[in-house]
């Protein structure tokens, strides 16, 4: 048996670390957190500084059990989980437990860290051990603490005022509030319309185009020109003063030089990956990893990448050096800066002992490994390859040219372009940037040659109408940037605060822009008003500040939690009591129920919000929220009674859309579809009296059901052809349209195979 036993994270990592040390050494994998705290009130105490009470992860207690039964044998400990708070926590989890169970009585106890896993960086870090740095541990038991504290709080609070399931998250509320905040802006936007003059010209035979600067000696702004009328009167007089010929009044020309980025943080990969391969935070986050822990290239895994996640935009010397000779190789000795380009670290807590995420040998050419790699993973590397190889690039130098036109000593237009003289970096990588619907830096803009003093052919002047937009959604990589700006958790976080805002189901994603749900709005306008604190981007900053300092030994964080927790819980204890649901979940409207004469009030129902009388249940009167007054005026059905009580029907809005009901509702509650049900004439097969209807779900998707309905629930998804199963008799058949087979006729039964395209009979597999 080994006399060394290494304790890692993961068990892909521990196959690649074991071969790097060889027999003496037993590498076992933690699969991640091996305690946690008791999943229920109590786990922290804060009448006993803050005590926490742990619980073995279910998941794992086998792994625990098998480092236990390996470290009776070993001889030494080294904990060699990841570099970070989360790595530095497991680490002491696994010493705790071990302690506990007194094996490592008289042994050894090293922590080491490496931030690539390559044989030279394994075998150095077994060599230069530490000890567990205990102001690590404190700052992520008290992160964890907090975040405990504010859940185990805040959640049964949002049950009991807005709905039950709900939960809020001390890092996580504040993210949504960014978003919710974002869409107010989006509908409380009114658009302005604006115009702007451009100038179609020729030179040396070569059409180029110029934009109106200054009119009658005043220079232009956004708004100068409002309207259609004004922009055609500034075209006619234009057009009539430059009789076809403007003069280049002024020509300049200048050079300017582009840097490239620095090398790939946590928060920036997330980014470009998110803008240049789609990925999401956490598919970014995944694939990372898999590169960082090893694949397999040829015989044995390798560890392609250094550790993912780093504040730091430091490079080793070696590294450097290595990705200096790969340009000089490939990219030529003009492309490498005389001196190796530094980058300096914007986060405060970054430790410049880390690096950033790069290649663990630039040698390995993304071409030439390619096949070894999934094709997720080869677009990760090859993105990280570049940026690494392009960050230690000369720059690239821009020229550029602007010409100004006169026509008279009034009117002046512009014109510009550039073109790159020296690509440097770029011919590598160039960074995204969002939202942007063209990257000017890199689209060459070419004018022809002109020299000053010298008259253009004017072709056509084009007025050009705008309007102001709103500003974008956030999507993935814009959403990360500004957690990153106002400093909410930090970058291993970013794709966990995503993730759980979408599993809560306080934001969806369409066309790759965050929406807030109608609960997530309610549960930020909640938290907002009452929490504000809380939900304050600088007191979230200011705290992940706190907790830097505590892992930097620079505070405590005993007068931290304390800090945080009693002024907190004063206040839920105060908003248990002052807050009534009603002021939550409702939202007073300046507009009086048609039916009643009560007020109207936006409500929070099981489907979203919808606009209902406050005199509920007396009054039913509803409609959709974004349905104004005047169509949601109850519509007589002519030529109808109602079957039941033979009152009026009327046509009404529901949060469903609109349908038909009695007109003395309450008294009377008979409702049915708007629109009448299409009967296919198939004899219902279950209570064989009614025929089956085509109907529409509330969701608007399409099913097929019993006329008997409710007595007959008979219901199927397909449409039903009045055709027996020529297998098991069932009366009918049913049509199924998929797009790998187009149209069959199935049996709706479960335990019936048969399935017959339209031409021919085939048998299900």
């Amino acid at each position: 048996m080994a006399s060394n036993l290494v304790i890692v994270e993961s068990p892909a990592k521990a196959k690649t670390i074991e071969k790097y040390l060889g027999k003496d050494f037993h590498v076992l994998a933690s699969y991640g957190h091996v305690r946690d705290l008791i999943p229920k009130e109590g786990a922290v105490d804060t009448e006993n500084d803050f005590t926490m009470k742990y619980v073995m992860v279910e998941r794992n207690q086998k792994h625990v059990q098998a480092i236990a039964k390996a470290m009776k044998k070993a001889d030494a400990l080294y904990l060699a989980t990841d570099l970070d708070r989360e790595g530095e926590a497991i680490s002491w989890h696994v010493s705790e437990i071990l302690k506990e169970k007194k094996l490592l009585k008289d042994k050894s106890v090293y922590r080491v860290v490496f931030h690539e896993i390559t044989k030279k960086a394994i075998q150095q870090a077994i060599k230069e051990p530490r000890e567990l740095s205990m102001d690590m541990v404190d700052a992520q038991q008290a992160r964890r603490a907090l975040d405990y504290l504010v859940g185990f709080n805040l959640s049964p609070l949002l049950w009991k005022k807005i709905r039950r399931g709900l939960s809020a998250g001390r890092v996580q509320s504040p993210a949504l509030r960014l978003i919710v905040e974002r869409e107010l802006e989006i509908e409380a936007f009114k658009s302005r319309e604006y115009w702007s003059i451009e100038a179609v010209l020729s030179a040396a035979k070569r059409p180029f185009k110029a934009k109106l600067s200054h009119f009658d000696s005043e220079k232009l702004t956004q708004f100068s020109i409002e309207n259609t009328k004004l922009a055609s009167e500034i075209k006619d007089q234009v057009t009539a003063v430059a009789a076809g010929k403007l003069l280049v009044k002024k020509l300049v020309k200048k050079q300017r030089k582009r840097n490239p980025a620095p090398p790939f943080t946590t928060s920036t990969l997330q980014q470009e990956a998110a803008r240049k391969l789609g990925f999401t935070a956490k598919k970014t986050m995944q694939i990372a990893q898999q590169l960082y822990e090893g694949v397999r290239i040829g015989s044995e895994p390798v560890g392609l990448i250094t550790y993912m996640r780093t504040d730091s935009v430091s490079l080793a010397d070696e590294a450097v050096s290595e990705i200096r000779d790969i340009i000089m190789q490939r990219y030529g000795k003009e492309n490498v800066p005389k001196e190796p380009l530094t980058y300096k670290t914007k986060s405060k807590n970054a430790q410049e002992a880390h690096e950033a995420i790069r290649p663990s040998s630039a040698r390995r050419i993304p071409e030439e490994i390619k096949g070894s790699l999934t094709s997720d993973q080869n677009k990760l590397y090859l993105l990280i390859w570049k940026r690494a190889v392009a960050c230690q690039m000369a720059h690239a130098v821009i020229d550029t040219v602007s010409a100004d036109l006169t026509c008279g000593n009034e009117h002046i237009f512009r014109a510009t372009g550039s073109t790159v003289n020296k690509p440097g970096f770029m011919s590598v990588y160039l960074e995204g940037k969002d939202d942007s619907k063209t990257d000017d830096d890199n689209k060459e803009n070419l004018l022809p040659p002109m020299k000053e003093g010298e008259l253009v052919d004017l072709l056509d002047v084009i007025p050009n109408q705008h309007f102001t937009e709103p500003p974008p959604r956030y999507g993935e990589a814009s959403l990360v940037k500004a957690l990153e700006e106002y400093g909410i958790g930090r970058p291993s976080t970013y794709a966990s605060i995503i993730s759980t805002l979408q599993n809560r189901d306080y934001v969806e994603i369409e066309t790759k822009r965050f929406y807030p749900t109608d609960v997530g709005r309610i549960v930020n306008k909640f938290l907002t008003q009452h929490f504000t604190n809380y939900v304050d981007y600088d007191f979230t900053a200011r705290l992940e500040d706190d907790l830097d300092a505590v892992s930097r030994g620079e505070k405590s964080w005993l007068p931290l939690m304390e800090k945080f927790w009693t002024p907190f819980k004063e206040l839920v204890d105060d908003k248990e009591v002052s807050v009534q649901r009603s002021d939550v979940t409702q939202e007073a409207m300046d507009e009086k129920c048609p039916d009643c004469g009560k007020q109207l009030s936006i409500r929070l129902g099981r489907n979203g919000r919808f606009i209902g009388c406050t005199d509920y249940p007396e009054c039913s009167y509803t409609r959709n929220l974004n349905e104004d007054a005047a169509s949601a005026e109850s519509e007589v059905v002519e030529g109808r009674q109602c079957p039941k009580c033979e009152s009026n029907l009327i046509i009404r809005s529901g949060r469903y859309g609109k349908f038909i009901g009695c007109s003395s509702y309450p008294d009377c509650k008979h409702m049915e579809p708007l629109e009448k049900p299409k009967d296919t004439n198939v004899l219902c097969p279950e209570c064989k009296k009614g025929t089956i209807l085509e109907r529409k779900s509330r969701k608007g998707k399409v099913f097929y059901s019993c006329s008997g309905y409710p007595k007959c629930k008979y219901a199927l998804w397909n449409e039903p052809v009045n055709e027996p199963c020529p297998t098991c008799q069932w009366p009918l058949l049913t049509i199924k349209v998929t797009k790998r087979r187009g149209a069959e006729k199935v049996c709706p039964q479960q335990e019936c195979s048969y399935i017959t395209p339209c031409e021919g009979i085939v048998k299900k597999n």
